[in-house]
């Protein structure tokens, strides 16, 4: 799975975030390294629909959250996705 927006929305469904600490979450839990243009084309995106948003800053350091309609479209996103799993694994059994 390397889906950008999911990587980072499941980053942010973990505690807000400015984007280094994003890159370093992503690489730990899904083993997956963006680059700085994917990243931050990525949050730009999920900022411009929504899904995001900037919060203060301590430092010049930018932490975005995810907002309620990006939490409900990752559950939803990983809902299905988890179906499609069980069902090829299912399938896979059974062959």
């Amino acid at each position: 799975m390397s889906d950008p927006t999911i990587l980072v929305l499941s980053s942010l469904a973990g505690g807000d975030k400015h984007g280094y600490a994003m890159m370093e979450d992503i690489e730990r839990y899904a083993g997956v390294r963006l680059g700085p243009g994917t990243l931050y084309g990525a949050i730009t995106r999920l900022e411009k629909i929504g899904w995001i948003a900037a919060v203060k800053s301590k430092d010049r350091r930018q932490p975005y959250a995810i907002t309620p309609s990006g939490r409900e479209h990752l559950h939803d996103h990983l809902t299905n996705l988890g179906k499609i799993a069980r069902t090829g694994l299912r399938r896979l059994e059974n062959s």
